[in-house]
């Protein structure tokens, strides 16, 4: 099963690609789709469209899955992550693909084993359960947490790691 996380982001939107064989994982492709703040958002959301719907045709995923929006004080920020949030559902809908959400503390408890785990420790265990994988950025790392918690949890076993 190819799976592709995606953790959504209006300026970065973090993406990462592996594939789930058995009890196996291995590191296909990571990214980021990044637009220009300040911009007019329509273009910016298009962008992202674009960007991602690019990676899905060049990585051809069997299901994706998506951090869930946390709701924060500033309401603005939050309802421009949940448009971006939206493009982050709709490409991996409009390829037919089943796309499963997870809240960031069920990524980080599935990854790292703790539910309020930072960046860091996230990036890290990562980069253990997918050895020789080149992280493009943290927003990417996230985006690999999400794969890895999705192929957990539609799995139902512990995985292995395969170099």
């Amino acid at each position: 099963m190819r799976v592709l996380g995606i953790d959504p982001g209006l300026r970065t939107l973090g993406w990462g690609v592996i594939e789930a064989e058995g009890s196996r994982l291995r590191h296909v492709a990571n990214g980021l789709c990044q637009t220009a703040s300040g911009g007019d958002l329509a273009t910016r959301l298009l962008s992202l469209y674009r960007q991602l719907s690019e990676v899905v045709e060049r990585h051809a995923p069997d299901v994706a899955a998506v951090e869930q929006t946390f709701v924060n004080k500033d309401a603005v920020a939050t309802l421009k992550l949940g448009q971006a949030r939206a493009i982050a559902l709709l490409v991996p809908a409009q390829f037919g693909l089943e796309v499963g959400e997870y809240a960031p503390n069920q990524v980080k408890k599935t990854v790292v084993g703790v539910g309020h785990a930072d960046k860091r420790q996230v990036e890290h265990m990562v980069l253990m359960q997918l050895p020789g994988c080149k992280i493009a950025g943290s927003d990417a790392a996230d985006a690999l947490a999400i794969a890895i918690c999705h192929a957990h949890q539609s799995g139902g076993r512990r995985l292995k790691v395969v170099a």
